[in-house]
């Protein structure tokens, strides 16, 4: 049975339009999950609905196989950082991190123990006495963190934490956030709009779409085999043609034949990436096509051509070895096991 489990969650703010429509979502004990998608997927009101700050239209939200739907936020006890750190200006890094003991009426011993434990743990020790506008971005960001773990939460909630920091600090902070997560073994669901952010931390993925998840799956699987167009589209797929399966298992766009992975669709669309499609010396009767440059762009290491072809312009990055002009003639061919059907 999955540590977390959200089943058939619909939230509306108005009553009538469901931002989250009968959404399922099951966490192993110990997993980081991260819920990606574009600005209104419904990924950051997924969160809320799992911290306690929304309440559901329907379904029911269970944590241990204890339903948590209708417990109070102060009663969760979830670790939660967000995107803007919300540390108190005034407390010095030590006190910040035991706030949430001190909430619970710990005695002081236990407190110093367990902060300063967690300090080293976050490698903050030597900042302890220290007000959080006297530290960097990536800093604060790891106190928040401290706080966040130091009750020892059932579950971890990161909104966009990552979202203020500069790109060189975010590569940092995502290597330090996923050791901790994976030292402490807590369960952790992560809110990110960013692709490779996302990518790079989690063990499994949720992309999410008009309120629900389009494909729950490990970084590999989606990034290698998208389930959707939209799925396809958001991680980098450009490339998209209509086809219909034939009764030999190929599939046609126009008088053009393909072969893919196996499937059982009728009508499909098949996607490639730009960087898979091979510029060959002639094309073939099968996984191939003709076309001429209409753009030419220069990436830095390679150029990236835009191929007017009879089914469609198709997007194909060169590997630089040998240049083509725009107005040319280039002969593709589309691998077999690079094509997705979605």
């Amino acid at each position: 049975m999955a540590f977390v489990d959200l089943k058939d969650i619909c939230v509306s703010y108005d009553g009538k339009t469901n931002v989250l429509e009968g959404l399922n979502l099951q966490i192993n004990e110990g997993e980081l999950v991260s819920l990606l998608g574009p600005s209104g997927c419904g990924k950051t009101t997924t969160l809320r609905v799992v911290a306690g700050y929304i309440d559901t239209k329907s379904g029911d939200f269970l944590v241990g196989g204890q339903n948590y739907t209708k417990i109070p936020v102060h009663k969760r006890n979830f670790g939660i950082v967000f995107q803007s750190y919300a540390l108190f200006p005034h407390l010095t890094v030590f006190e910040n991190v035991a706030f949430g003991l001190k909430m619970r009426k710990m005695d002081k011993a236990t407190i110093e123990q367990k902060v300063n434990n967690m300090l080293e743990i976050c490698g903050l020790t030597e900042y302890k006495d220290r007000l959080p506008k006297q530290m960097s971005g990536g800093q604060r960001q790891r106190v928040a963190l401290a706080r966040a773990l130091v009750i020892e939460p059932k579950l971890l909630l990161l909104d966009e934490p990552l979202s203020n920091l500069d790109a060189k600090l975010r590569i940092q902070m995502r290597v330090e956030i996923k050791r901790l997560q994976k030292k402490l073994g807590i369960t952790t669901i992560f809110v990110t709009h960013d692709q490779e952010e996302c990518f790079s931390i989690s063990d499994r993925v949720a992309i999410m779409n008009g309120g629900v998840i389009e494909q729950y799956d490990t970084p590999e699987n989606i990034y290698a085999k998208p389930k959707t167009e939209f799925v396809a589209r958001f991680i980098g797929f450009e490339n998209f043609i209509s086809v219909d399966r034939q009764d030999d298992g190929t599939y046609k766009a126009l008088d053009y034949i393909f072969k893919c992975d196996n499937s059982d669709l009728k009508q499909a669309k098949i996607t490639i990436r730009p960087d898979d499609i091979l510029i060959v010396d002639e094309a073939s009767n099968l996984n191939s096509i003709s076309g001429t440059i209409q753009v030419r762009t220069f990436l830095g290491k390679s150029y990236q051509y835009e191929v007017s072809t009879p089914i469609g312009n198709l997007i194909v990055n060169g590997d630089g070895n040998k240049v083509y002009e725009t107005g040319e003639t280039l002969h593709l061919y589309l691998p077999e096991n690079k094509i997705v059907l979605v």
